[in-house]
């Protein structure tokens, strides 16, 4: 339904925006805005999907079948569900995976770093800075940068269906490694297609670096994992941009999941505060990780670290695009098959917690295993409930500069907001419906 303009409205009437599908973003939900005398009142991102009960139907499974169920959570970034189960599970049995294995890991992850910012980037972000309603319709006048993508997001996912089994839900994860790891040449199979994605890589930052941004920096908390000296994929310590340095074993002692009423997925919040994780907070809380030629692709264009304007997301995303193409070149270079695809595994009960990096960033999952090798407890909690709240708060301070503008027009700055955080709301790409209620 298209709502009128405030000017045509009677002073003590009620603006109502109702859109039903809004497309770019993963998962199904609605957004309601209220205003009060020209005040934003409320803002609520809803959540009205069904629970899933991964962590629920978890309980009573060999740890063995948990990297293939967990990768079924998401269809976009399955492997950081495998990596933060299989990480979590080897903490209990006392089991480090080292060496190559380790570095196969990487590798695996760098393809999925690239399929999802590629499709974030050319296809669910772009449109807002160049005025399309979709990738499809960009693609009419821009078919050479969409084309670009799309070569760019098929060489992330040939990394994935080599190292994983397939490109959605790998099957090869397991605990202690995988059920069968890649020859050299086979590896050195992808190096010309992941050398040309680097360079388009460099092409695509210069091509974000010329859109234009809404003056828009808010006061965010930055959350990321950091490693003592790689930039972070699977491993490191939680740190936020106001001093916290945890490790995901203390994760529950300052952050918490709180329900909220109107949405049926919990926020997460960091000592009762909202923060942001994801690639904006990556770059600027491990800028000193990145390697000297991706500074030099963002200095070429004329940019530079930190950023705080979540609409340059779009940059961080292409930022680590690079580097994870930079990374899969230097992995590959350098591996050497492992003696065997994984280790021995000693069962024994216990709890353990791991954080990886998801695309969308810090996935936390935590096990209780009992003498069995049985899941008797999981928790996991995805980088979109973390970043919910935020939302909600940069909505709030982004909808008073559009509030005197048609009803469509802020409908559709309130899409803009949403999509910088490139949100996951279920893991399956539906629509995102959004209500803008006005008191006057």
């Amino acid at each position: 339904m298209r709502g009128e303009s405030p000017a045509h409205q009677p002073a003590n009437s009620t603006r109502t925006i109702a859109i039903g599908t809004i497309a770019r973003v993963e998962g199904e939900g609605a957004l309601r805005v209220t205003v009060k005398q020209g005040t934003v009142h409320e803002v609520e991102l809803r959540i009205f999907e069904p629970p899933r009960f991964f962590e629920a139907f978890l309980q009573g499974r060999h740890y063995d079948e948990v990297p293939d169920i967990v990768a079924r959570i998401c269809g976009i970034c399955p492997v950081a569900y495998q990596m933060s189960a299989v990480h979590a599970i080897e903490r209990i049995f006392g089991l480090r995976v080292d060496g190559p294995l380790r570095e196969l890991r990487r590798l695996l992850y760098c393809g999925e770093w690239i399929e999802s910012h590629a499709l974030h980037v050319y296809l669910l972000h772009a449109p807002d800075f160049l005025g399309y309603e979709s990738g499809i319709v960009m693609a009419k006048d821009h078919a050479a940068a969409v084309t670009r993508g799309l070569r760019i997001k098929k060489a992330g996912n040939a990394l994935m269906t080599l190292l994983g089994g397939r490109s959605v839900h790998p099957v090869s994860v397991k605990v202690g490694g995988f059920s069968r790891v890649p020859s050299r040449r086979e590896l050195e199979g992808l190096k010309d297609e992941l050398s040309w994605a680097r360079d388009a890589a460099i092409e695509t930052i210069r091509w974000v670096a010329s859109f234009s941004y809404p003056d828009f920096v808010p006061d965010y908390t930055f959350v990321a994992l950091r490693h003592e000296d790689e930039y972070p994929f699977n491993e490191g310590r939680i740190v936020s941009s106001n001093g916290l340095a945890i490790s995901a074993d203390e994760f529950e002692r300052h952050f918490e999941e709180q329900q909220v009423p109107h949405s049926t997925a919990l926020h997460c919040r960091l000592n009762g505060a909202s923060y942001q994780v994801g690639p904006l907070a990556r770059v600027n809380l491990n800028r000193d990780r990145l390697s000297p030629a991706v500074m030099a692709a963002l200095k070429d264009a004329g940019l530079s670290l930190p950023l705080r304007n979540p609409f340059q997301g779009i940059v961080a995303r292409s930022v680590e695009m690079l580097y994870a193409l930079e990374e899969a070149l230097r992995l590959i270079d350098r591996y050497e098959p492992p003696p065997a695809p994984a280790l021995p595994v000693t069962v024994r009960a216990g709890v353990g917690m791991a954080c990886t990096e998801a695309p969308r960033g810090i996935l936390y999952h935590r096990y209780r295993i009992d003498g069995n090798g049985l899941i008797r407890e999981a928790k996991i909690v995805p980088p979109t409930s973390q970043n919910q709240g935020r939302i909600e708060e940069d909505l709030r301070l982004f909808l008073p500069r559009v509030l005197n503008e048609a009803d469509e027009a802020i409908a559709l700055s309130c899409e803009k907001v949403i999509r910088c955080y490139d949100p996951c709301i279920s893991c399956a790409t539906h629509f995102l419906k959004l209500e803008l209620q006005r008191d006057l």
